[in-house]
């Protein structure tokens, strides 16, 4: 409320009232109501020494109590009044914890010092949160993703096509800004990167021709799609450090030597323990680790191993039992690697490491379980061959003898001399090794059951790749433009950094899915002037008033009061 004097053109009297202004739905326009009215300025100073100071200090007092103790509010509504075409009146208000982590990191403050040297008109930093901010809570493309931005409490004076000319800007600073995060999530969060973790996936393009990047290769989801590589590393924590993206029909092996070059030259992350998984297991892959003083944790194929390795793994001697369904046993060995030399020429290379074998009668039953589908499929294609295709005897070929197929139409082919037949010593030397697991490590002072532990934690990015292919929708990406696929990229980066951050600010009592479930739901309808109902507050909106003092659990807020939660999100 304010006080509001107006002078009457004829008389020359001035009039003097107070006065509450809103925002209009319709015209989206501050309007005003009255909420007193005083009288003449000449009268009232009958009455009062000061009328104008007198009434301003009533006003501030009026003020401050209806912050302090009015809680009720008296709204009329007109059961006649329509929608306007294209009014929003839903909003949502989750994203303030979002927002709070953003500026925490200071992407704001990043972006704004790259701009500042541009001649571009649009704000990188407000469209850098739309796509974040949707990314996170309505995952869909660009378009969709701009015609939703007034579902936020934000500034969108920006159009579609300042989205797509943003792309190239955020393109151009991707690399400084992962380094610049890192550096904000180590003074923040005392990072500890004396082990990483490692893994490739790939993200699939809904396009029938391949170019530079978008290639077609190996898919993690067998689909026959275009594909992009993105080798990610993440610290012991789960929170990722950076990411690289690489042609679709680069092996996820080749990927290792530069994304360690990368992150060791950029981020001085010193002596680190690399964790990946078998597909880094090349002889390659562990000389240029070790060469640069680094460690590595790797799991190791037992199935593609010598007959000597698989012999020590199934010799029961040096097994020490943990319970009834676990065993463990290790040895230091020196072993053999072929490396690749500088001119091209394959080299042999000693390594001396810790390998440590160990059984899980729960691995070996969920082998048996997962394996069950294609010895069912195998056994039909045996007595029913004219059913399939090679296409479709993925998963079931292996335990089959015989097999042909047509080279240009995939069909399986006849042979009059040799019959189809299951291949029973095959699945015998399969089933032996169920449940066995090696894991290589140049850390051979740790002790077998660390050894496991830390392997284990590969879990932790293998679910990041699921958030962003599930939870933030991250593919199939749509865009056609390379440097708009990296920027796209970046922007699911910088959102999943934020989740899982978010994660770890809850102490890991929810999962991401859950955190961003509530914090969609978490949305405000628009009532009348200034006034919105908020309909949703579970345990998840609780622990983040707890945690990041962040409090949605009022029913009804003003816009004042929502605009003042944003802008304590903002305070960095």
């Amino acid at each position: 409320m304010f006080l509001r004097k107006m002078k009457n053109k004829k008389t020359g009297r001035i009039y003097l009232s107070i006065v509450q202004s809103y925002r209009d739905k319709e015209t989206k326009k501050t309007r005003s109501k009255t909420i007193q009215s005083l009288g003449y300025l000449d009268e009232l100073e009958k009455e009062y020494t000061d009328p104008v100071s007198h009434f301003k200090d009533e006003i501030r007092k009026m003020n401050q109590e209806q912050a302090e103790k009015d809680t009720s509010i008296t709204l009329s509504m007109d059961k006649n009044q329509r929608l306007q075409k294209d009014e929003t009146n839903r909003k949502n208000l989750g994203y303030a914890a979002l927002s709070k982590v953003y500026h925490e990191l200071g992407i704001h403050t990043f972006l704004k010092n790259r701009q500042r040297h541009t001649n571009s008109d649009y704000d990188a930093n407000s469209i850098m949160k739309l796509l974040t901010y949707g990314r996170l809570l309505y995952p869909a493309s660009k378009k969709h993703t701009y015609e939703m931005k007034d579902t936020f409490f934000e500034k969108t004076d920006f159009s579609l096509d300042d989205v797509y000319r943003c792309l190239s800007f955020l393109n151009k600073h991707k690399d400084e800004l992962q380094r610049w995060m890192h550096k904000r999530i180590q003074e923040q969060y005392g990072r500890n990167t004396s082990l990483v973790y490692y893994d490739v996936t790939n993200y699939y393009f809904e396009i029938d021709e391949q170019d530079d990047v978008r290639r077609k290769g190996v898919s993690k989801e067998h689909r026959p799609d275009p594909i992009i590589q993105m080798g990610l590393f993440m610290d012991t924590d789960g929170i990722p450090i950076t990411y690289g993206l690489h042609p679709g029909n680069m092996l996820d092996k080749q990927t290792f030597i530069p994304m360690l070059r990368e992150i060791q030259k950029n981020f001085d992350l010193g002596r680190t323990i690399v964790v990946a998984d078998k597909g880094m297991t090349t002889g390659d892959n562990i000389w240029y680790t070790l060469s640069a003083n680094n460690g590595y944790i790797l799991s190791y194929s037992i199935r593609g191993a010598n007959r000597k390795f698989k012999e020590y793994v199934l010799n029961q001697n040096g097994y020490r039992s943990i319970g009834e369904d676990f065993k463990i046993k290790s040895r230091l060995e020196p072993r053999e690697i072929t490396v690749t030399s500088r001119s091209g020429k394959k080299i042999k290379k000693q390594v001396d490491e810790k390998q440590v074998i160990f059984y899980s009668r729960k691995y070996a039953q969920k082998a048996k379980a997962d394996r069950a589908e294609a010895l069912h499929k195998a056994k039909d294609l045996v007595n029913n061959p004219s059913k399939y295709n090679k296409a479709t005897t993925y998963g079931a070929a292996k335990y089959v003898k015989n097999l042909a197929y047509d080279k240009k139409t995939g069909e399986l082919l006849k042979n009059s001399q040799k019959t189809l037949f299951f291949d029973e010593e095959k699945l015998r030397k399969e089933e032996e090794l169920d449940g066995y697991y090696a894991i290589m490590t140049s850390e051979y002072k740790e002790t077998d059951e660390k050894i496991i532990d830390l392997y284990r934690g590969l879990w932790k990015i293998e679910e990041s790749f699921k958030i962003t292919k599930s939870d933030i929708s991250s593919r199939p990406v749509y865009l056609s433009r390379q440097e708009h696929i990296e920027s796209h990229f970046l922007t699911c980066f910088v959102s999943l950094v934020i989740a899982r951050l978010l994660e770890r600010r809850l102490a890991g009592k929810y999962s991401v899915k859950s955190i961003l479930e509530s914090l969609q739901k978490a949305s405000c309808s628009h009532l009348q002037e200034n006034y919105y109902l908020l309909d949703t507050f579970d345990d998840v909106l609780m622990d983040i008033k707890e945690k990041l003092g962040i409090d949605l659990g009022q029913k009804y807020m003003s816009l004042k009061e929502i605009k003042k939660i944003l802008g304590e999100t903002k305070i960095s």
